[in-house]
């Protein structure tokens, strides 16, 4: 691959933020290294600068590893300009009720924290040494309930963002020895494909009366990645409409 031309690998990006975070890079004229448990439609992947979609379950160690190994050799030696983790689960019980602290398998929490939290940690380790060589960032992108309690996240998810929020600051902290810095960027109610009629009450919560769009989120995580913050590193930005001022 060619090194003038700066690439992204984005993850969880069949469909919703993730998808949106990829064509907004693609639009941009980035290549585009993309990761979900599904093949992406065919037909999203026309444009030349979509370098390759690998299917993998990031939520398996075993898969997440691999995953690094195969986009470390689409790689070669060229640089890697950014991550994107963005590949999460917000699960539901056998009774269809949100993971909580009273209701649940105990061991379901741990399959949320290795999607939410292990798997950022074990993708920036994996991509450290071609961040390095592109003076790179990393972009996580948290929540709003990772900071404040959420009426349709969950314990389980909460809580996975709220570690994930953390980490990004300890990244920071390390990986700027690297030349690589670490953003988070913290949704609010955006609107996709997995919202539920029942969101819609939160809206007037928000000062800026209306959801979010993907393409909201996917502008925000684009910037963090560009010459423009250069000098912003250990910042979540909340992309919420206001609501988290609440």
């Amino acid at each position: 691959m060619s090194s003038e031309t700066r690439t992204v690998v984005v993850t969880g990006a069949s469909r919703g933020i993730g998808h949106a975070i990829a064509q907004r890079f693609l639009a941009e004229g980035w290549r585009v290294i993309t990761c979900a448990r599904v093949e992406v439609p065919e037909a999203c992947k026309i444009d030349r600068n979509w370098i390759c979609h690998i299917a993998a379950d990031l939520g398996d160690p075993a898969g997440a590893e691999a995953f690094i190994a195969k986009a470390n050799a689409v790689l070669g030696s060229a640089p890697l300009h950014a991550l994107v983790n963005n590949a999460g689960v917000s699960p539901k019980t056998p009774y269809k009720e949100r993971l909580g602290v009273l209701n649940g398998p105990i061991d379901g929490w741990k399959d949320v924290f290795e999607l939410n939290f292990f798997a950022p940690l074990r993708l920036a380790r994996g991509f450290a040494s071609a961040l390095h060589r592109g003076k790179g960032a990393i972009v996580n992108i948290t929540s709003i309930a990772g900071h404040y309690v959420h009426p349709f996240a969950g314990s389980a998810y909460s809580t996975s963002k709220a570690a994930l929020s953390g980490l990004t600051r300890e990244m920071a902290a390390e990986m700027a020895q690297l030349g690589v810095r670490v953003n988070a960027v913290a949704p609010g109610e955006i609107r996709t494909e997995m919202i539920s009629a029942e969101y819609e009450a939160l809206v007037p919560r928000i000062p800026l009366e209306r959801m979010g769009t993907t393409g909201d989120v996917a502008g925000t995580v684009f910037r963090l990645c560009g010459d423009d913050f250069a000098y912003v590193t250990g910042t979540e930005v909340f992309v919420t409409g206001g609501q988290h001022l609440y």
